[in-house]
């Protein structure tokens, strides 16, 4: 192609998005495995030319801040998961944070959550998923998970209430839904707000419909570990327009405005308000009506995240294809391990393979992780295990129902390997014949 070719801005993008494409195919193409040498990571990205093209579209525009990406993301978005409304964040722990946040909003009167309120949850997991319960100024009220679901046991919930109580939050654990639709019903029962984390749960179902639908707000996370990615980022969904209200206030720096960075006056009504205790007339555009954050994402991302979610079925689907190979390839070994079972009534769109070593096993976890790793088999634990145990919630206010049994085995014996779309036959074969090689022959 030659200069003259080139004399527009459309013809000259046109062309810079091919050249991107052609970069992409020729430097981030994979690499031909090599059993032994070549790392298999417990979790990975996959990224296409598409995803490439996307994000130096993106980057031409020079609108470097949430743009036109970020709004077609969030309505494809909402589409997807079954909501009315989504709103990009920056990541999944800040869509936690909000998550929580958002139900402290004075705008919500009585139903409000207030600093001392009571918050269900488990111990096994993630800290952003515990994180914004202590910042709000609230109280975790902790019960066990059941093994090998790894998710909360909801016969503990009747237990767990009190007349402190005021919510409900917790993840499906490594995409593997939790009882959702008892948790509902005791929600509903007692007047209770639910949140479900869904970060590592996209397209996940619970008795044939999509998990993020049964609660008031469902959060999501687009680290380069999970579903899809933008690198960084995250997402708040929600059927409830009040909520969405506060949600988007308290993400954009706590603000009354709804207007988008870069426009004014959309409600013809920008100094014409009476607000607090301001002037009338003062700049609706910097009135606050939250304390709240910058937690918005930038258009390189969420134009990286519309080309994933191009091919987000073809992730999940891959997802619980390899999730099946190593439930089978593994099956002999359940002398030594327990394997996962996926919640009755579900279909999770996993995210890792959880496994527990059995008090048999010839191996201890941490001989037998170390020795995976050696052999270059990424492994993880299921995060934080007994988040209790950890340095830095030790002296946090909190109350625990029963024991915690089940959350200190996971920290114990439990730990994941991947599932991700990056692997292939290959790998799983050699991730299979590598647990029988160190446990069959131990």
């Amino acid at each position: 192609m030659n200069d003259d070719t080139l004399n527009s801005p459309a013809a000259l993008r046109a062309h810079i998005l091919e050249l991107a494409s052609r970069f992409h195919a020729m430097v981030h193409t994979a690499k031909p495995f090599v059993a032994g040498e070549t790392y298999i990571p417990a979790s990975a990205k996959v990224m296409a030319p598409d995803d490439m093209r996307h994000l130096v579209d993106a980057s031409l525009d020079m609108w470097l801040t949430t743009g036109r990406f970020a709004v077609d993301f969030e309505k494809r978005f909402a589409t997807f998961t079954g909501r009315k409304n989504a709103l990009l964040v920056n990541s999944g722990s800040s869509a936690n944070l909000l998550a929580v946040s958002a139900l402290t909003s004075s705008l919500l009167k009585e139903e409000r959550l207030r600093p001392g309120d009571e918050i269900i949850t488990v111990a096994a997991g993630f800290p952003t998923t515990l994180n914004p319960i202590l910042q709000n100024g609230c109280i975790p009220v902790f019960i066990d998970i059941d093994i090998p679901t790894y998710n909360p046991d909801v016969s503990l919930l009747e237990e767990a209430l009190s007349d402190k109580t005021r919510a409900v939050i917790f993840a499906h654990t490594l995409g593997n839904p939790f009882d959702v639709g008892k948790v509902q019903e005791f929600c509903r029962n007692h007047g209770l707000w639910l949140i479900e984390d869904c970060c590592d749960a996209l397209g996940s179902t619970f008795g044939g419909k999509k998990v993020g639908t049964f609660g008031d707000i469902a959060t999501y996370s687009f680290y380069p570990a999970h579903h899809i990615t933008m690198g960084e980022g995250g997402a708040v969904t929600t059927d409830n327009p009040f909520l969405q209200k506060i949600v988007e206030s308290m993400r954009d720096w706590g603000r009354d405005c709804w207007c988008p960075p870069g426009k004014d006056n959309t409600c013809k009504k920008r100094f014409s308000r009476k607000l607090g205790d301001l002037p009338v007339g003062y700049d609706h555009k910097y009135t606050y009506s939250h304390i709240g954050y910058n937690l918005k994402v930038t258009d390189m991302q969420a134009a990286v995240g519309l080309s994933q979610l191009n091919q987000v079925e073809g992730f999940i689907a891959a997802r619980k294809r390899h999730f099946q190979l190593l439930r089978e390839g593994l099956d002999e070994l359940k002398e030594y391990l327990i394997l996962p079972v996926a919640t009755h009534n579900s279909d999770p769109s996993w995210f890792g393979f959880p496994i527990a070593l059995r008090e048999n096993a010839p191996l201890s976890k941490n001989q037998l992780t170390e020795r995976l790793e050696e052999r270059r088999v990424g492994t993880r634990p299921l995060f934080g295990g007994n988040l209790l145990r950890q340095p830095a919630y030790r002296d946090i206010p909190h109350r625990v129902v029963g024991t915690l049994n089940g959350t200190d085995f996971t920290m114990n014996q439990v730990f994941w390997i991947g599932v991700h779309p990056a692997l292939d036959q290959e790998r799983i074969d050699y991730v299979i014949h590598t647990f029988h090689q160190l446990l069959a022959n131990a």
